[in-house]
């Protein structure tokens, strides 16, 4: 809608400003017309003057007359100077052209024709005076008239008419210009006809087969010169590759490097190839006439962008500068920021309540900080920051982020505070909900474990945040704690005395290897059951990233001890009817003279002897 309105009004404004200059051409025509009417009463009173010699009241009010027309002139020149003036802010001019090319402009009408009639009228007849076999320039003349200067070929022919405001427009007499546009005519037409003989198109082909034919060599020889570095290419292809792996960059093997490379190659010697061409298309236009107006534009289309990028190149050096000044203030500020980190890390720098482990990953926050200022600072420096066309890009990529990477940045979160908790550290033996592994990786996004069984487990961060999180390692590695305590529970029948079964489990916790001998193994009762006792022992160990080897021998150990001692382990629990079973101690255990028992069966009255 506005820009509808805005349209309509713009055509109004053009439609007016048309209409005043038609208002003001109507005025230059009539003074020029009372100008004429002037010279005419002008020459009358002269003529008056010479018949009335004698009578003085009579010559002085003739001269008066005259004085009055002289002024009237005067003023009216002032006046059509100024309309002229103020024209040509908004007359538009029409070429006069003969093939393409312009010889002058028509800017005033002549009566009912327009400026662009004129033009178009002109352009016809001198292009039919250009092609007329017979033409000679000797035989364009000038004819003065009442009120202009005409061109006339031939005495009958009128090429155009020089009006007194066509000299008034360029601030000339009528006779200079048309002499002018009489010169101009007669070299445009002899120059056309000279540049288009037969001879002359001969000349122009042959030397723009000339030019093709060296174009073609050119080419030949860029072809012959890339071939040459294609072969050198290869022979240092090797060389370089070694160089890169001793370099350490394994990005490609050999074969992919080369097919990489010799991509790039061919597509530059195609680009240089496609340039040549483009440069040598100007040489081959301006041979002949009738495209030489192209040159000057194929030559713009490459020298307007590059003096373009010159031009934003020059006016960027300052800014460029400011962004390097700041630049290497920001790195060499971190450098100085990662010597202090690297000596906290080692120990060398020691502040109180700051833990070693926490160096990194500070300075990787606080460097994060200092890039991001660094990129705030630079933002107004950078080309084309302050464009609708950047700035909308970079709400857009912010919206993107913000909405895709959420849970992201919650991990972010969860890894920065998981870190300056220090709830385990790189290879702790821990247990993350229900994954126990060892630490192998504590990244900003994620936790990774690997198992026992050689699993590697990836835990987002925020899920070690959320949940709950237990360091076996943590107490192991301290000097002051005893360690990591392992524990087994089992159920053994009331009729085992617990002294007995305490002594037992000790001794096969104590025979347990990676069991700590001090502080000494404990036993505790968690618990009396309906037919049997809870035992749990418990014996500290400072190796908690082996567990479960210490499990299986502590498990091992107490089955061999329970043994040796006669104790039945029949857990969870068992009915009290033994005669004539066999005992569950294993026979490497029982006495050699072992011999399981047979049932026992009584009457009622052996049972009852009251009976």
């Amino acid at each position: 809608m506005l820009q509808t309105q805005y349209l309509k009004a713009q055509a109004f404004q053009d439609s007016l400003k048309n209409d005043t200059a038609r208002v003001t051409e109507s005025i230059l025509i009539r003074q020029q017309q009372q100008g004429r009417l002037d010279s005419l009463l002008k020459l009358q009173i002269q003529e008056e003057l010479r018949n009335v010699k004698g009578d003085q009241t009579k010559t002085l009010e003739l001269q008066k007359k005259l004085a009055a027309i002289h002024k009237s002139d005067s003023v009216r020149r002032v006046q059509q100077s100024q309309k002229i003036a103020q024209l040509k802010k908004s007359t538009k001019g029409y070429p006069v052209v003969l093939l393409h090319d312009t010889l002058f402009h028509v800017y005033m009408r002549v009566g009912s024709f327009k400026a662009q009639d004129r033009a178009e009228s002109i352009s016809k007849k001198i292009e039919n005076l250009y092609r007329d076999p017979f033409f000679r320039s000797d035989s364009l003349k000038i004819q003065k008239n009442e009120d202009s200067y005409d061109i006339i070929y031939d005495r009958e022919v009128v090429v155009m008419s020089v009006s007194g405001l066509d000299a008034l427009w360029f601030d000339e007499t009528p006779a200079r210009l048309a002499k002018r546009y009489l010169k101009t005519i007669q070299n445009e037409i002899s120059l056309q006809k000279k540049q288009n003989s037969l001879i002359n198109w001969a000349k122009n082909i042959a030397l723009a087969l000339g030019v093709i034919i060296g174009l073609g060599i050119l080419i030949k020889l860029l072809n012959k010169v890339f071939k040459h570095g294609e072969r050198f290419l290869d022979l240092k292809n090797q060389q370089f590759f070694d160089f890169l792996w001793r370099k350490k960059v394994r990005i490609f093997n050999a074969a992919q490097l080369r097919s990489f490379l010799l991509k790039v190659y061919n597509v530059l010697r195609l680009l240089l190839i496609l340039l040549v061409i483009y440069l040598s298309l100007p040489l081959l236009f301006s041979i002949f006439p009738q495209t030489k107006n192209l040159t000057g534009q194929l030559i713009q289309w490459i020298l307007t962008p590059l003096l373009s990028s010159l031009d934003a190149i020059v006016d960027f050096l300052p800014n460029l500068v400011t962004i390097l000044v700041i630049y290497f203030i920001f790195r060499y500020t971190i450098k100085a920021l990662h010597y202090f980190v690297r000596e906290i890390s080692k120990g060398n720098i020691q502040i109180s309540g700051f833990h070693e482990d926490w160096a990194y990953p500070t300075f990787n926050i606080l460097r994060f900080i200092l890039y991001a200022f660094m990129l705030v600072i630079i933002w107004p420096y950078l080309p084309g920051s302050d464009s609708p066309a950047f700035q909308g890009v970079s709400v857009f990529l912010g919206v993107l982020i913000s909405l895709g990477s959420s849970s992201a940045i919650a991990n972010m979160v969860s890894g920065l505070v998981i870190t300056y908790m220090r709830p385990f550290k790189i290879g702790d033996r821990v247990k993350i909900g229900e994954h126990v592994g060892d630490v192998m990786a504590k990244t900003m996004l994620v936790t990774r474990l690997k198992t026992i069984k050689n699993e590697d487990i990836t835990v987002p961060n925020s899920a070690v945040l959320s949940g709950s999180t237990i360091n076996y390692t943590a107490n192991c590695q301290r000097a002051s704690s005893p360690g990591l305590i392992v524990h087994v529970t089992i159920t053994i029948g009331y009729d085992v005395p617990w002294r007995t079964l305490y002594e037992v489990l000790i001794k096969a916790a104590l025979n347990t290897d990676l069991i700590e001998q001090e502080p000494k193994p404990f036993v505790l009762q968690t618990g009396l059951e309906d037919f049997y006792v809870a035992y749990q022992i418990n014996a500290y160990t400072k190796h908690a990233s082996k567990q479960a080897v210490i499990y299986s021998n502590l498990y091992q150990n107490i089955q061999d001890a329970c043994n040796e001692a006669g104790i039945e382990i029949m857990s969870p629990h068992y009915r009290a009817a033994r005669d004539g079973n066999v005992t569950t101690i294993p026979a490497d255990y029982l006495p050699k003279d072992y011999v399981a028992p047979s049932f026992n069966i009584k009457t009622q009255a052996e049972q009852d002897p009251k009976n």
